[in-house]
């Protein structure tokens, strides 16, 4: 198997919204793309998959050594073998690899989140990043269209965090702010314990307008220069927020059930974009 072949497999195998968007994308922007992603689907399954914390944070340890030596012309994994020759293309930095790694570590030091601006700093590195560098393999040429990224990062990271909330409970992790628990009377025992109530609702409802009031803003950021370039963003913004109106419709019962979208649908919507050319 070639690195472009394992890269492939592994973007293919997620089933994640993600690579909707990318099948609309030109041949050598989608190779780019579908790398960068198998690497942070790589790191991030290190954190779900590896049961030991001791063994997880080995094999972080390990991808940030493998990232260095990759920049250093000595790529021994498929995925960054895959991802090197498009570095010099797209602008790509050591930097923002290793921003993902360091995300995956916060998950694996840190099972809980004191307050909001906490909590960004974490989604800064695992999906705000991801998403300044896409807008780059998607072809930004304005600076504002950075800001735009980043931001929609962020919704998209708030929107998994409510959609998790059940599936994150059960490994002991509890990413909504402590003090919005607070402030909603929500205790952590209750969501550890998947227990609903009209107080977790509230809270849940807070969530997801924060999320939207991102989703707005990253579109008011993103340049009219830019639009067209940066659809494939546009069309993970159309399917990720019918997913959280999905999860709204359905009265959050996110702690017992991973509430998701049908492939078809997530084409259906990607390709509304490509058509229409907006969200």
């Amino acid at each position: 198997m070639t690195p472009e072949d394992y890269v492939q497999q592994k973007a293919a195998a997620s089933g994640s919204s993600f690579y909707y968007a990318f099948l609309f994308l030109p041949k050598p922007r989608r190779a780019a793309i579908t790398a960068f992603y198998a690497f942070c689907r790589e790191v991030d399954d290190v954190v779900d998959e590896v049961s030991d914390p001791g063994v997880a944070m080995t094999k972080l340890a390990w991808w940030q050594n493998e990232v260095r030596q990759a920049f250093a012309g000595q790529a021994s994994h498929p995925v960054m073998q895959a991802l090197m020759p498009h570095v010099p293309v797209y602008g790509l930095r050591q930097e923002q690899l290793q921003a993902v790694i360091q995300g995956c570590q916060m998950d694996l030091e840190q099972t809980r989140y004191l307050d909001y601006p906490g909590l960004q700093r974490y989604c800064h590195l695992v999906a705000g990043v991801v998403g300044e560098v896409s807008a780059r393999i998607f072809g930004q040429t304005e600076e504002r269209t950075t800001e735009y990224a980043h931001t929609l990062g962020l919704a998209f990271q708030l929107t998994n965090i409510i959609r998790d909330v059940g599936e994150d409970a059960m490994r002991g992790r509890i990413y909504l702010p402590v003090n919005e628990l607070q402030r909603f009377d929500v205790k952590a025992h209750e969501v550890l314990q998947r227990v609903y109530s009209e107080r977790f609702t509230a809270l849940m409802k807070f969530q997801a307008e924060r999320a939207h009031q991102l989703y707005d803003q990253a579109m008011a950021l993103l340049p009219a220069a830019d639009l067209r370039a940066q659809k494939p963003g546009l069309m993970m913004a159309s399917i990720y927020r019918t997913l959280l109106r999905e999860i709204e419709d359905e009265n959050f019962q996110v702690l017992h059930q991973r509430i998701s979208l049908t492939p078809l649908r997530k084409l259906w919507l990607a390709w509304k974009v490509q058509a229409l050319g907006r969200v």
